[in-house]
């Protein structure tokens, strides 16, 4: 008789409702994705009961320029994880995905196409044009995310470029000047000569940047009080020493700033005279003034000073000297070349001095005729101005020293070039107006930050962020909806003028305020207030982007336009960046309208690494395409990934890392197949085995899987999700392979169909099956959908993302973790015995082994009795236990060797009664009834 037909074998990959071993996932995924578009999850899990209300997680919106890149498939599949985890514990939770589409990225691929077509668009075509590339862009990532098993509105996702969007964004910006936070002034603001553009200091990155060092020194004019201890005017020789690493500065100079609380010299070298501060004193004299044996002649303090004003180096005008709190005793001379014109600082102290604002620098970067017709025309990036200003300095023979000096300095983030601080009229909120930054930080108190150490990070960018530049020289983005009076030049900011603009772009869009003229759109018998003028002009700069993507929680999460969205977030989830970018424009809007931040709690994810630590660029060849690693492996491999991170710090990621996943994939899907594969006769309401019934191993599997569904739950709560990877991927090596599925074999296999012992195991199965798969459906959302419906669970719910997540049992299933543990612990000597048998070649296979197990009397007293088979726990044919009181507690001795007996034809094991049947004599006794059974008479 061929007794293979006569065992319960697991079900082969080519058998109706098998899970097979190769995943398949790059052809398997989309079928699933369409049974999920088929049954409108989304729609389903909106609907699924939800007694813990709802829950927020409000998407910040990526740029739609290009391919999404790792960083993209981090954050998107993080929130997704959060997503369904959360609809699983019984939230409502509704996910609208959005995009950020107007900005200068988008603009400068568009400019740079009409330029290669020869065109000159005027701002209404480029307008247009550009809105129909961030509409291509918008659907290409669309699908990229979908791809990666994104559950959301896709369907009705936000785009800041809508008409509505762009109608709300102009509100908040008149709800912002109506309370008086919006102003137009004159101020330094850091300028990105390549963009021709204002930046905020969210579109700001700091870079190593080489400049050119140098020291400079301004002849003295005035001394009234004699403090250099010569003429009080033009005293011959006298200098005052500055140091600086932006040269083309120079021109704009209109002061030198010291410290009034600080000592300064005058040193002597040569006949010259030059003031220092003291702590600089040795420094200079060793480096610049060594050829001439320099000495002290004078000592005093900062405050003696007022009075003394210098000549510029260059040019026949002043520059007295000033009080400043910022000068430091670190670097130079402790004396401060101050250009109000390209500096906050330099600016603040020409305020309080009444010093003009000279900027003579052009926006493309380039020297205006107010820096003298030598300067006229150079530009600042490529250094060619700081090469003819070092020029004329030396030529003048106020040059002491000009050096490189590495130091990090700020970039544009879109272009990476350097920028320039320079003064321009320009639109700002003011932070500080009506105790806004003390709220805003008092805000950030209330919010839970993950991890909690960003907390810190987001307080230090408040607490000295300046005022927020909110004008961009630019033609893609909403238009800031001001007027001038063409008689008087009085800017127009009025309430009843801002709406007029608002229903004009709700009617018609944003760019009906560059078609329209001024008296168009505004209301009829509108009148400047200063001079009472009715012609206007309407400004042309636009609003900076991230006023756009700080206005989303309002235009978004309260428009009405998606009713189960409610403000304020429960949570959002973005890059480190966003403490200065998003979380932060998010913050001081709504601070200064709502009173309050606008999320309940914030995770920030680290920047995506390679192997090495170095940031992913296209041109260093190093990043990982989410695309590719979808394409070739699947998008559950990606989503793996991203759980095995620490995803709150900086993450790597790499070819062979995702092998190393797509391993752990293959160990969690070989253990899933193994259970489901199992499970074909069984189903739960017919041969379901009640608790109390159960054999007790298959209760040790129970009460593992617990501590799992424990563990995991834990983790996701704090979003933790490295933990689930951890937790799971060890559970199906150590416990569930390396273990109890192999003890399970022989009694799965062997067993009678119907018996109690293969019901007890399928029952146990079924439950690690169903539960595995909920505890995994945020993560691997595939395949978890794949085993719920290979075990045919859709009458519980049409989805496995649409069941509850899982829950432990009775704490009782614990005690059976510590009736388990000392069996557990003689594990060890058991194999090591059976593998020295094996190695003597007294023994060929482990599973045909006799084991002699010697220990303490009250340890064999325990094991006589325990509730199991112990050798189909050891995976051996015959066990013996050896009392011997001279074995401490705890102590164990193994013997193997061939098992007594026979070998059974058709379970294989080594058994005395093997032959007790005369009609089947190959046969142990156990397998003997079951034949017998299965074969009628």
């Amino acid at each position: 008789m061929d007794y293979r037909k006569t065992l319960n074998v697991t079900l082969s990959d080519n058998q109706p409702g098998a899970m097979p071993q190769r995943a398949n996932l790059p052809a398997r995924e989309p079928e699933i994705q369409r049974f999920w578009d088929e049954i409108d999850l989304y729609r389903l899990s909106l609907e699924k009961e939800a007694p813990r209300g709802a829950f927020v997680l409000h998407d910040g919106p990526p740029y739609s320029n290009g391919d999404i890149h790792l960083g993209h498939a981090l954050n998107k599949i993080a929130k997704d994880i959060i997503v369904k985890h959360r609809t699983m514990c019984g939230y409502c939770v509704p996910y609208v995905p959005g995009w950020d589409n107007h900005g200068m990225p988008i603009e400068n691929n568009v400019a740079r196409a009409f330029r290669e077509a020869g065109e000159t668009p005027d701002r209404v075509a480029m307008r247009r044009r550009c809105r129909e590339y961030a509409t291509t862009w918008v659907a290409a990532q669309k699908e990229q995310f979908r791809r990666l098993g994104v559950r959301g509105d896709w369907d009705h996702p936000y785009l800041t470029m809508t008409t509505s969007f762009e109608a709300r964004i102009v509100d908040v910006f008149g709800q912002l000047a109506e309370r008086g936070y919006v102003y137009r002034g004159l101020k330094p603001v850091l300028w990105c000569a390549a963009c021709e553009t204002a930046l905020a200091d969210a579109e700001v990155e700091y870079r190593e940047h080489t400049s050119r060092s140098i020291y400079v020194r301004f002849p003295v004019h005035r001394d009234p009080a004699g403090v250099f201890g010569g003429d009080a005017a033009d005293p011959p020789n006298t200098y005052v020493l500055i140091w600086t690493t932006t040269p083309w500065t120079i021109p704009a100079n209109l002061a030198v700033a010291v410290r009034s609380d600080a000592n300064y010299v005058v040193l002597e070298a040569g006949g010259d005279r030059y003031l220092v501060a003291e702590p600089m004193a040795d420094a200079v004299a060793r480096g610049l003034l060594s050829g001439a044996a320099p000495r002290v002649v004078r000592r005093i303090r900062g405050s003696d000073l007022e009075g003394v004003v210098a000549w510029h180096p260059l040019f026949r005008r002043t520059s007295p000297i000033v009080f400043a709190d910022y000068v430091t005793m670190e670097d130079g001379t402790g004396v401060v070349h101050t250009a109000p014109g390209h500096g906050k600082e330099d600016f603040e102290t020409g305020q309080r001095y009444g010093l003009e604002v000279l900027c003579p620098v052009g926006p493309s970067g380039a020297f205006t005729a107010e820096a003298g017709q030598e300067f006229e025309g150079a530009r600042i990036l490529g250094g060619e101005a700081d090469l003819r200003v070092v020029g004329a300095l030396r030529q003048a023979g106020h040059l002491l020293a000009d050096a490189p000096y590495a130091h990090s300095y700020p970039h544009c983030w879109r272009c990476h070039n350097p920028l320039l601080f320079r003064a321009t009229v320009q639109w700002f909120m003011n932070i500080d107006h009506d105790g806004h930054r003390e709220r805003s930080l008092e805000a950030i108190r209330a919010v839970r930050w993950f991890p909690p150490v960003s907390a810190n990070r987001i307080r230090s960018m408040v607490a000295a962020r300046p005022d927020w530049c909110l004008s961009r020289q630019r033609a893609w983005g909403v238009g800031i909806p001001a007027f001038y009076c063409r008689t008087c030049g009085s800017e127009i900011l009025t309430m009843a003028a801002i709406d007029a603009v608002r229903d004009l772009v709700a009617a018609r869009g944003s760019d009906a305020w560059y078609e329209a003229p001024a008296a168009e759109i505004l209301p009829d018998g509108l009148a400047c207030a200063r001079c009472g003028g009715t012609a206007f002009d309407k400004e042309t700069d636009i609003l900076d982007v991230w006023f756009d993507s700080g206005s989303t929680h309002l235009a978004v999460l309260d428009s009405g336009e998606w009713p189960r969205l409610s403000w304020p977030a429960s949570l959002y989830l973005e890059g480190s960046d966003q403490h200065r970018g998003w979380f932060n424009s998010s913050l001081m809007i709504s601070v200064a309208l709502r009173g309050r931040a606008p999320y309940d709690a914030v995770i920030t994810n680290g920047w995506t690494l390679d192997e090495t630590g170095r940031a992913m660029h296209k041109s260093l060849g190093n990043a990982v395409s989410p695309n590719d690693v979808v394409r070739n492996l699947g998008a559950d491999i990606l989503r793996l990934w991203v759980a095995s991170t620490d995803y709150f710090e900086d993450v790597r990621c790499s070819d062979e890392i995702i092998d190393q996943v797509a391993q752990t994939y293959r160990l969690i899907r070989n253990t899933l197949r193994f259970l489901v594969n199992n499970l074909y006769d069984f189903r739960p309401e017919r041969d379901g085995v009640r608790e109390a019934r159960m054999l007790s191993i298959d209760w040790w599997a129970l009460a593992q899987l617990d501590r799992v569904v424990a563990e995991c739950a834990a983790a996701y709560e704090a979003f933790e999700f490295h933990r689930v990877y951890h937790a799971v991927s060890r559970f199906c090596a150590v416990e569930l392979s390396a273990f109890y599925l192999d003890v399970l074999k022989d009694r799965l296999y062997c067993s009678a169909p119907n018996s109690l012992e293969r019901r007890s195991a399928q029952t146990a199965l079924h439950a690690l099956a169903s539960t595995l798969a909920g505890l995994l459906a945020p993560v691997l959302s595939h395949t978890a959908e794949e085993v719920w419906q290979l075990l045919g669970l859709r009458d519980r719910a049409e989805s496995v993302q649409l069941t509850n997540f899982p829950e432990a049992r009775s704490a009782a299933y614990l005690d059976v973790l510590a009736l388990w543990e000392p069996v557990l612990a003689l594990r060890e000597a058991v194999n090591l015995a059976i593998e020295s048998a094996r190695q003597e070649k007294r023994l060929r296979k482990p599973l045909e082994a006799g084991v002699t197990l010697t220990v303490d009397p009250a340890t064999a007293e325990g094991l006589l009795a325990f509730p199991a088979d112990l050798a189909a726990v050891f995976r051996v044919s015959h066990l013996a236990i050896i009392a011997d009181p001279e074995i401490e507690a705890g102590q164990a001795r193994a013997e193997a060797g061939q098992a007594p007996g026979a070998k059974c034809a058709r379970c294989w094991l080594v058994r005395e009664d093997v032959g007790v049947s005369k009609t089947d004599p190959d046969l142990c006794a156990r397998c003997a009834d079951v034949v017998s059974q299965l074969v009628p008479d």
